[in-house]
């Protein structure tokens, strides 16, 4: 009867397992789904629900497996995790998304180095190759993670403005980048020698934590929405190393898809920027500049809104490229006003948008879709690039260094190299600014200066607002 009785268990916890494992494969679909609907903006809300069905699934199907313990600590740590993202959600504006993606890349980078040496410390009896593999997972999750959670607070502090936007020049920086590569490498290659040295370990630890932060620090404000990827993919990579420790399947897929995914857009952005990939996140390497703040660029024009409209209500043809000053000033509904007032007038209204305007992938299209400006008029640079010859009005909206021609015609600008709006083509341009203070890269712009651009200051919602009143 025992015997019948111990099949019975080991049946039921079988099929209890089989439950689990596809409860996760269910889960990582999901996943992919999501991805693939973020891909696009019409899909963007299904692929949105496809990764909380997806987390959903995978968080029950955690508390139910029967080889995790103390249940309760886990469902402690869902509410009080569930709460704070509750009121994140609620409180943070889509201005501050940037930062908070970056902290809460963070926070995963944490959790590797957390979990890696819970690994460390409390793996079981192994011996041989299974163990020099594991102390290889520890090392490199805790390394990953370790640099990711330094580099994502420096990030933080960029894009929050606690830290300057410039890059860190340290002497010799490049060096020190690779000598903590080489004695990062020397430390695991004796951590597995010594079949789990600690001390080496906590080396290591010290060196990607420094690593972390000098490498993000060395790296300029006009490079920080690819950064924000890149931060994306190490985060990636880190919950993929912690599922290895953990041996969790779903984590290990779902950290390779950020991971993959983090590191594709990453390279897609540095070539629409002219950046190298590996320039960008080896901490700027050869982007050796120096910044000439004595020039004269001679004397701005300055307009205001009565004038705007008259020359949108007498334009065909009109450009809006947006950048982080719109976010700032919560001006995309203004804009959309404007923009759906124009086209019944019968002027041809369109966006562009550079590939890093704002400071995150995608900020502006997520701000002109919250603003119910329709897709088909939201164009990117390439796809709009030409057409400013033939545009009579151009609108500058809180962007800088996107527009900048020094980007196209000073080799030793930071910007040097990028392509950019050539908004400068068009027969009027309209910037919209607080002030003539420099843009996130702290490089100014020449475009202000020219005789076919005006400035229109003050806060860019009062300012499409009142050119509303006036058209």
């Amino acid at each position: 009867m025992d015997k019948i009785n111990q099949v019975l268990n080991s049946d039921a916890g079988a099929s209890e397992m089989a439950l689990i494992q596809a409860a996760y494969f269910v889960a990582a679909l999901l996943f992919i789904f999501s991805l693939a609907g973020l891909s696009k903006q019409e899909s963007a809300e299904n692929g949105v629900w496809y990764g909380i069905i997806g987390m959903l699934i995978a968080l029950v199907a955690t508390i139910f497996d029967p080889s995790v313990t103390n249940i309760t600590y886990i469902i402690i740590a869902m509410v009080i995790g569930g709460a704070i993202g509750v009121r994140f959600a609620v409180k943070v504006e889509m201005t501050q998304m940037p930062e908070l993606v970056a902290m809460l890349h963070s926070f995963v980078g944490l959790a590797a180095v957390a979990v890696g040496y819970n690994s460390f410390l409390e793996h079981g009896e192994m011996s041989g190759m299974m163990l020099n593999i594991h102390l290889v997972e520890v090392f490199l999750g805790v390394f990953i993670g370790a640099v990711t959670f330094t580099g994502s607070v420096v990030a933080f502090g960029k894009l929050r403005g606690i830290l300057s936007s410039s890059p860190l020049m340290l002497p010799h920086r490049h060096k020190m980048n690779l000598l903590a590569g080489l004695v990062s490498l020397v430390l695991m290659v004796y951590f597995v020698q010594q079949e789990g040295h600690i001390n080496s370990l906590i080396i290591m630890t010290v060196i990607a934590l420094i690593f972390g932060w000098h490498l993000v620090a060395s790296i300029g404000g006009a490079d920080m929405p690819v950064v924000v990827s890149m931060l994306n993919s190490y985060s990636g990579w880190a919950a993929a190393s912690a599922g290895f420790m953990l041996g969790n399947d779903l984590l290990i897929v779902t950290g390779a898809l950020v991971g993959s995914s983090g590191a594709i857009l990453s390279y897609i952005m540095c070539r629409a920027m002219n950046r190298s990939f590996i320039s960008v996140i080896a901490g700027g390497f050869g982007q050796e500049v120096s910044l000439n703040t004595d020039q004269d660029y001679g004397e701005y024009v300055e307009t205001n809104a009565e004038d705007v409209a008259d020359m949108l209500k007498n334009a065909k043809s009109v450009i809006i490229t947006p950048g982080y000053g719109m976010a700032v000033a919560q001006a995309q509904n203004a804009v959309s006003e404007i923009t759906k007032m124009l086209r019944d007038k019968g002027v041809n209204v369109r966006f562009g948008i550079h590939p890093v305007a704002g400071r995150l992938p995608g900020h502006m299209n997520v701000l002109l879709a919250e603003a119910k400006v329709p897709y088909d008029i939201v164009l990117e640079m390439d796809e709009i690039n030409e057409d400013f010859d033939e545009t009579d009005v151009v609108l500058v909206i809180g962007a800088n260094d996107t527009v900048n021609p020094s980007a196209a015609e000073d080799p030793n600008s930071p910007i040097a190299g990028m392509p950019v709006l050539e908004v400068w083509n068009a027969k009027q341009v309209i910037a919209f600014k607080r002030s003539m203070n420099p843009g996130y890269a702290g490089v100014q712009n020449p475009l202000f200066f020219k005789s076919n651009t005006s400035m229109l200051f003050g806060d860019a919602r009062d300012s499409v607002e009142n050119i509303a009143k006036a058209i």
